[in-house]
């Protein structure tokens, strides 16, 4: 539920920041990295942030002291309602929200590829080209080893599991056989 909310938070300060065209999109994420950081590295503020019993005026002085003439006037005005609408507290989830909104505006897919075993540099470079012109789309790819899979690789792209790993084909052989 938090997800379905937070993802609704942060296409709304997209649609508001593609308004304006003087808005620095990339501004406005260094703004909300550095308020969620804030928030994560002090456990004082985020206990009164959490805290129901807190008013909403209460969390609005501290956010305003904190914020006011530190972020861009669109970040401050953001946090200002999501505290009037009690979601101040999902701003972690925002920001990571707003970054996946961000990356599909400029075409970038998140990728997580895992392999057998360490690959070379220059092999990850290749899988990469390779896979960036196939889907046509820039590309951040995030690393990961399993020597479970005995070889192959195996493709996370947008929650769609692309599975060519000798495991994954050893198990589906095993899968027919029984079933003939």
């Amino acid at each position: 539920m938090t997800e379905l909310v937070s993802k609704k938070w942060a296409k709304a300060l997209i649609e508001l920041i593609q308004e304006d065209e003087n808005i620095s999109k990339e501004s406005v994420l260094s703004d909300l990295r550095s308020i969620a950081e804030t928030f994560e590295n002090s456990k004082e503020l985020s206990d009164v942030i959490s805290n129901p019993s807190v008013s909403t005026e209460e969390k609005q002085i501290v956010i305003c002291k904190l914020f006011q003439d530190k972020v861009l006037p669109i970040v401050y005005n953001f946090l200002f309602a999501l505290n009037l609408k009690k979601r101040i507290n999902l701003i972690s989830e925002i920001v990571d929200e707003f970054e996946q909104e961000l990356e599909k505006l400029k075409n970038i897919v998140r990728v997580n590829i895992i392999s057998a075993i360490d690959l070379t540099d220059e092999r990850k470079s290749e899988i990469k080209s390779r896979l960036a012109e196939k889907l046509h789309k820039d590309i951040k790819v995030s690393w990961g080893v399993d020597t479970d899979i005995i070889a192959g690789l195996i493709f996370n792209i947008n929650d769609t599991v692309v599975d060519n790993s000798i495991k994954h084909k050893l198990d589906k052989l095993c899968e027919n056989i029984i079933r003939a």
